[in-house]
């Protein structure tokens, strides 16, 4: 909805057809380094290897990294048809991103969404939990500066020049921006300490029945 909402503005950098789909897989790609970012720690810190296998955290970064190109795409094709479509409004938006006042943010929003993800196509990458948390950190950092874009750099030169001007972010922006981090953090963390963070369901099948059990007893 989200997207529609975008897509039906007529704000340059808005309207866009490719918005639905794009926001989709930006969702999901956002999702999975989100998962990332928690999985990994708290794999580590409770001992959980055996139940969030290194199998599970391969398979959320070629996850990541499918969805990622999906983006890319849709960044690439952002560029293109703002170009092919010779809409003066849409070049102006354009050029603004690609050498405005916050051109180093979209570069870093590529950096960040397109390239880092590329190192998962290596298997010394995908396997290193490490490595899979710091390319979710990019990933997530990417995914923040690809709002910023969104409603920043086509909010902030608008059609007519006298209502340009240039977003510094306050105390209360900052502190609000932590203070949302802060709660989540704090739930993610209640919820670790009285619900069980894995389902019973999820790994009934790693607990041998009472017979394969005896007849390891019997077998030493």
């Amino acid at each position: 909805m989200v997207s529609f909402d975008f897509a039906v503005g007529i704000i340059p950098g808005w309207h866009a057809t490719i918005f639905p789909p794009y926001f989709v897989a930006g969702a999901i790609f956002a999702g999975f380094a989100m998962v990332l970012t928690l999985a990994i720690p708290v794999r580590k810190i409770y001992g959980l290897e055996d139940l969030i296998t290194m199998r599970h955290l391969e398979c959320m970064g070629k996850l990541m990294l499918a969805t990622g190109m999906i983006v890319v795409y849709g960044y690439c094709m952002e560029l293109f048809m703002a170009w092919y479509s010779g809409n003066p409004y849409e070049m102006g938006m354009l050029q603004t991103r690609l050498f405005g006042p916050y051109k180093w943010l979209y570069y870093a929003l590529f950096f960040c969404n397109a390239l880092a993800p590329q190192l998962i196509w290596f298997k010394r990458f995908r396997k290193s939990p490490v490595w899979l948390f710091v390319i979710a950190q990019f990933v997530s950092l990417g995914m923040w500066l690809e709002r910023f874009i969104i409603v920043v750099l086509s909010l902030h030169r608008d059609f007519l020049p006298s209502s340009w001007g240039m977003y510094y972010p306050t105390i209360w922006d900052i502190s609000l921006f932590f203070g949302t981090i802060g709660f989540f953090l704090t739930l993610m963390l209640l919820f670790i300490r009285f619900v069980p963070m894995i389902a019973m369901f999820e790994v009934r099948l790693l607990v041998p029945p009472p017979a394969s059990r005896n007849m390891v007893k019997a077998a030493h």
